[in-house]
């Protein structure tokens, strides 16, 4: 599997990954994507070392963010043994500890990219009719940008060049490629392989643009077990289960120490 870890600059929670992934060496690679001028310090034994990808600019709510998902996605399509592609942020965490996400993805049947439409301005109202005929309003989706996909629709996103070229063009402010063309792409194409969920939790109860954000003071193993089982039911394989995340975000620097104090007994790394 591949973790694609999609970030401006440091990675604050490296330690808690170090520790997620430790014991499991030939079952996953990292990838880093930072800004061009950025330079990750991280210890040579560190999973994270060497790890970075040649990369370009992002600036926030452009294809740009999408330019920087394919370039992550290219480089760990390059290894064959890597079947699951996961995107992350720096501001993402674990939930579960290494043998249960790796479980849970390799034998997934399906893809996890959150795929909806809904009549509204957010959603709906950011359809822009000049991408008919190739993308019509019945087509058009909208999802959460931290996917979990297969091999098949990566090495497909990867190497498209048409949607994404319709997206650059007719996907501007108040339109953003990262939270469309994805869920849209696989929508058209992938559609029946995918299970329109996200396996990454976020917190959008308060409004606005951005997440909420978690740190050191409600960071409690109550908190990440009510992540967990939060009371939701989804499908895995066309069946129920009341594990619907494995990882979850956005995390505050701050939350690294109490992260990593449960992370032998409640998230049994």
């Amino acid at each position: 599997g591949a973790l694609l870890f999609l970030t401006r600059g440091p990675l604050p929670f490296a330690p808690l990954w170090e520790r997620f992934f430790h014991g499991h060496e030939g079952l996953y690679s990292v990838y880093v994507h930072a800004l061009p001028e950025y330079r990750l310090n991280v210890s040579s034994s560190s999973p994270f070392h060497g790890r970075q990808i040649p990369s370009g600019d992002v600036s926030w709510g452009s294809i740009t963010l999408v330019d920087a998902e394919k370039r992550l996605l290219a480089n760990a399509l390059l290894d064959f043994s890597n079947e699951r592609f996961v995107l992350a942020s720096e501001s993402c965490v674990p939930v579960f500890n290494f043998p249960t996400v790796y479980e849970y993805l390799v034998n997934s049947a399906q893809s996890y990219v959150e795929s909806y439409n809904i009549d509204v301005p957010q959603c709906a109202g950011r359809y822009n009719p000049r991408m008919a005929p190739d993308v019509l309003e019945e087509q058009w989706r909208k999802g959460s940008e931290w996917f979990e996909m297969s091999r098949d629709l990566a090495a497909d996103i990867v190497a498209d060049r048409k949607y994404h070229a319709i997206f650059r063009k007719h996907c501007t402010p108040s339109c953003y490629p990262d939270e469309h063309y994805i869920p849209t792409y696989q929508h058209l194409r992938h559609g029946a392989r995918n299970a329109n969920r996200t396996v990454t939790w976020v917190d959008w109860s308060r409004g606005g643009p951005h997440p909420a954000r978690f740190g050191k003071a409600t960071v409690t193993p109550a908190f990440v077990q009510a992540i967990r089982n939060n009371g939701t039911r989804c499908a895995y394989n066309g069946k129920p289960t009341t594990v619907c995340y494995l990882f979850a975000r956005k995390f505050a620097p701050s939350a690294l120490g109490p992260l990593l104090n449960m992370s032998t007994t409640l998230l049994e790394f």
